[in-house]
């Protein structure tokens, strides 16, 4: 009896493969202050963390970077995001990159509050830092592209705000939405995964609980006060369908709220080699045009 041998070999190499993926850490340049483990928020007595990543010797604050990890709101790390933070911390930004609660333990709006909580403590602790809180950009993929997007049209409503930091806004200057959903209840029948991760985020399906699928839609918030955004987005994307960009920057547009769509022709969901370098030289390119001019 040997045919399970081969699999459990198999899933011993995965487990060891992303072992090994984790413990390779990011080179931190000489030029960059690189913190990790901040305390930015006590949420329902979970204390979420966060990285920062600033330039050394910086004259003047600095514009922010927020960056927010996918991964089906149940998955994920802020590690994630740590090259890119080092990354536009070299090109005179402070880039931050966040925990937050997941799924299935923590259900919508969790991750919201969290998000929101993150640009309340960049703001609460501008000075302490020489972060610049007028100039708060967020960017995310997937998961993260969209509570990175929701930012970006839900500052100011109540509902979505948290506890941590009231005194501060968590409204953004500006969003980046890497293939980021826009709206849950069109997700069904046309993302491999829907199925699976929105009854664990949401409780139930868009038929059980359609109400929150419509309230966690970023589509549904737009309004002429939403911020503007870079939207970039695959053709060929199985997990949410390019269509869910399209929409969002039709939404956006019709708002008169200044709006990007970068389309990837080809490109599936999580962007590699030239993609993942276009990708990358766009979201750079937004945010020097949108933070520093």
């Amino acid at each position: 009896m040997m045919p399970r041998f081969p699999s459990v070999l198999a899933v011993l190499i995965y487990c060891l493969a992303l072992v090994a993926a984790r413990a390779v850490e990011p080179v931190i340049p000489d030029t960059i202050t690189f913190e990790r483990d901040i305390p930015y928020a006590d949420a329902g007595g979970a204390r979420m963390q966060l990285n920062l990543a600033r330039p050394k010797n910086a004259s003047g604050p600095l514009p922010v970077v927020l960056c927010i990890h996918g991964g089906g709101f149940r998955a994920g790390n802020r590690e994630g995001y740590n090259s890119l933070c080092l990354t536009l911390a070299q090109r005179g930004f402070a880039a931050v990159t966040i925990s937050y609660r997941l799924a299935p333990t923590h259900l919508f709006p969790a991750a919201i509050h969290d998000t929101k909580a993150a640009v309340r403590w960049i703001r609460a602790n501008a000075t302490k830092y020489g972060l610049n809180p007028d100039r708060v950009g967020v960017t995310g993929s997937s998961a993260g592209g969209h509570l990175a997007q929701f930012l970006g049209v839900t500052a100011g409503v109540k509902e979505f705000e948290g506890m941590d930091n009231p005194g501060f806004s968590s409204a953004v200057t500006c969003v980046v939405n890497v293939y980021g959903p826009s709206d849950f209840t069109q997700s069904y029948g046309k993302s491999v995964d829907a199925h699976v991760v929105l009854p664990l985020w949401l409780g139930g399906d868009v038929t059980t609980a359609r109400a929150k699928h419509i309230q966690s839609s970023p589509l549904n918030w737009v309004t002429p006060n939403a911020a503007p955004s870079l939207i970039i987005h695959g053709t060929e994307d199985k997990y949410v369908a390019y269509e869910q960009g399209v929409w969002m920057r039709d939404r956006l547009t019709a708002c008169g709220v200044p709006v990007e769509l970068l389309t990837v022709e080809g490109a599936g969901h999580g962007f590699k080699g030239a993609d993942a370098e276009k990708a990358e030289k766009a979201l750079i390119t937004y945010f020097e045009q949108r933070l520093k001019k």
